[in-house]
């Protein structure tokens, strides 16, 4: 059985790859940092559907919590097929009104994040001779935000990131690629009134606002054999919105 483990899987994009990378017979590592109980939940409901899912709890900006978290997923998987980046935080303020700790703390989760995850399972999977490595940023990182510079940043550094990592590794058989959302009905568009969300679904040329499902499926297909040939690229799930 394929492994794959998604980080900041317990709501949301994540747990929207989780449930279908389940479904498609993959079994799933739910990473979570304090949202133990809707973690617990999406395992619950995968297993009860006959998938394979399990909880582990990590912080990414932290380096010890994530070298126990892979740990344990080989220690209960014996190996990884893929590994999804998804963990992110975002902010509306102006860069002037930011504290320097908001800062770090935008970075350390996405940026410090990827540089964890991905230094704890290179290794192994250079020693299997595959793997498949996806980040997921945003339309922001490929334009900017007004009133999200430290978001855009970070987004903006996966995308690098990921095409830098892509080089690297490509002679390893590892692939990396990155998604680029646009805007996705989750909890990170909470803080949009109802005329906000309206106007970001008219800019949008499908005339909609996105779905988490829609993003896995991305997700899915660009960790399959199906994208074999696809390395170091950015895909754009935004409805048009950034072209």
């Amino acid at each position: 059985m394929k492994t794959v483990l998604i980080t900041g899987a317990s709501r949301g994009i994540g747990a929207a790859a989780a449930r279908l990378f389940a479904k498609n017979g993959y079994a799933v590592a739910v990473n979570y940092c304090s949202s133990k109980e809707a973690a617990d939940r999406l395992v619950a409901e995968i297993t009860a559907q006959g998938g394979e899912a399990f909880a582990v709890q990590a912080d990414v900006s932290k380096a010890d919590e994530v070298k126990r978290m892979m740990q344990a997923v080989y220690d209960r998987c014996g190996h990884l097929d893929v590994l999804i980046h998804n963990a992110g935080i975002a902010q509306q303020k102006l860069l002037t009104d930011t504290e320097e700790q908001e800062w770090h703390r935008m970075m350390g989760v996405h940026l410090d994040g990827a540089y964890h995850c991905c230094q704890a399972v290179i290794p192994a999977m250079v020693r299997q001779g595959y793997g498949s490595i996806l980040t997921v940023s945003s339309i922001w990182g490929v334009t900017g935000a007004s009133c999200e510079a430290p978001y855009s940043a970070a987004k903006a550094g996966l995308i690098g990131f990921s095409k830098a990592l892509a080089k690297e590794l490509g002679p390893s058989n590892i692939r990396v690629n990155c998604v680029a959302p646009g805007v996705i009905q989750t909890d990170m568009c909470a803080s949009f009134d109802e005329n906000t969300l309206r106007g970001l679904a008219d800019d949008t040329p499908l005339g909609r606002l996105g779905k988490p499902e829609e993003v896995a499926e991305a997700l899915l297909f660009l960790a399959s054999d199906n994208a074999s040939y696809i390395t170091g690229q950015v895909l754009g799930v935004n409805g048009g919105f950034v072209v």
